[in-house]
């Protein structure tokens, strides 16, 4: 991790925006009254997913990915004028949030600005062909960080925008050379020295993938070097399988608390239940009560917390990315919006952000966690699969107050009895 990351990052909560989809109107314009309701979920940072013109050969869909840019110095005219980006910008700021910028340096679309003007700067192969390491991106050009005229182009386009906005999202980070980022992060640093850094990480199948055909791929810990915050990719894998009930929950606890352990003590990870490149996590758990639990423990983590859009509302369709797939604000499927900002208040705590942390797999997929800072405690209670039962706890009272709900809970004979909601207390630690 970059040495200057400040762990207070762990406090913020992100709001991922897909432009074209969000609205009726699809336009950076067009999301400005939604700020307030954003604002009141607790976000402290809204991600736009990149905003920049689409390349058209080649392209997938009808209207095509916004990962595959003709021009990472313009605005798509689809999505409005430079301009509305700077009013957009300013009232999000006016509303005391942020702005983070999507940036995707691995590639761009087959006709763009720097394919045309730059041919060189491309991976081609033997033949003269353009080339992608990942042969299912069929839609974009792949660049090549050996020129180093390359970067001082692309460190250049990040200052311009390091200006405007406060952080950049920076996709298929790991297989943009590392030296690269650390360059960029020290020359954008003289812009604005406050700049956020978040990495989309990736998870060890695709690194051993493309490691096995001779790529290099940053690990996570290569990552923090140069990032703030990283994608929790390097367990998700992990996740998905304990989800589907092909490992057991102690074999994700353990992933998750080897976090702590192998990557640099400010480390953060963003958490996130869904994203715009895999299904709604409503999809993923029918069960509305399954849900608001995985919603819970998901927040309670330490590290950052995503929100992707719909997602305060259980929506279930994850939007295209390549045609017109507009948000329906009328369909809410359920109301996770007061729980989001609950967590979000509580990941304010100084407990939250430096606390010893750990998790513990019990029976009945339900899983504890704890932070512990000198002799206060704050312990969570998730049932993952709908499964009640019985939790030890370590508290020296007999009755708390569920920070979630403010309802009461008792505790006999050092024993809560969990039945389907979650819960978080905090108290004076008994071991």
């Amino acid at each position: 991790m970059a040495s200057q990351t400040d762990v207070k990052l762990r406090k913020m909560q992100i709001y991922c925006i897909f432009v074209r989809n969000h609205t009726k109107k699809g336009t950076l314009k067009a999301i400005e009254p939604d700020l307030d309701r954003i604002k009141n979920l607790g976000t402290d940072c809204i991600w736009l997913m990149p905003i920049f013109p689409i390349g058209k050969k080649d392209r997938k869909g009808k209207l095509g990915s916004p990962y595959s840019i003709k021009d990472y110095r313009a605005i798509d005219p689809e999505l409005g004028t430079w301009q509305d980006f700077l009013n957009l910008v300013k009232s999000i700021h006016d509303r005391g949030m942020k702005v983070m910028l999507d940036i995707v340096y691995n590639h761009t679309s087959r006709d763009s600005v720097l394919l045309q003007v730059h041919p060189e700067w491309f991976l081609h192969d033997h033949e003269g062909n353009l080339f992608n390491k990942n042969e299912d991106w069929t839609d974009v050009a792949e660049l090549d960080y050996s020129h180093k005229a390359l970067w001082n182009y692309q460190i250049e386009t990040l200052k311009r925008y390091a200006k405007i906005v406060d952080g950049f999202r920076c996709d298929v980070a790991p297989q943009v050379p590392i030296e690269f980022w650390k360059e960029a992060r020290k020359e954008v640093a003289k812009v604005n020295p406050k700049t956020i850094w978040l990495a989309e990480s990736t998870g060890p199948d695709y690194i051993k993938a493309l490691g096995a055909k001779g790529y290099h791929v940053s690990s996570d810990a290569e990552l923090y070097s140069a990032f703030d915050m990283t994608y929790d990719y390097d367990i998700d894998q992990i996740w998905r399988k304990y989800v589907k009930g092909d490992l057991p929950l102690k074999t994700y606890v353990e992933a998750l608390n080897t976090q702590g352990v192998i990557y640099p003590s400010n480390y953060i990870k963003m958490r996130a239940l869904e994203n715009h490149d895999q299904e709604r996590a409503h999809s993923l758990f029918i069960n509305e009560n399954d849900v608001y639990n995985w919603t819970a423990f998901s927040e309670f983590q330490k590290g950052s917390t995503l929100v992707y859009a719909g997602q305060e509302y259980g929506f279930k369709h994850t939007p295209s990315l390549f045609d017109k797939d507009k948000l329906n604000w009328d369909d809410k499927k359920m109301n996770l919006s007061s729980l989001i900002f609950k967590m979000h208040q509580m990941s304010q705590s100084n407990i939250q952000v430096s606390g010893t942390y750990k998790i513990t797999a019990l029976e009945n997929d339900i899983v504890e966690v704890t932070y512990k800072m000198g002799d206060i405690i704050r312990i969570g209670i998730f049932t993952l699969k709908g499964m009640p039962g019985e939790v030890p706890v370590a508290l020296a009272s007999d009755s708390y107050t569920n920070m979630i709900d403010n309802s009461l809970i008792k505790v006999k004979d050092g024993i809560v009895m969990l039945d389907y909601d979650p819960i978080i207390i905090q108290g004076k630690n008994n071991e």
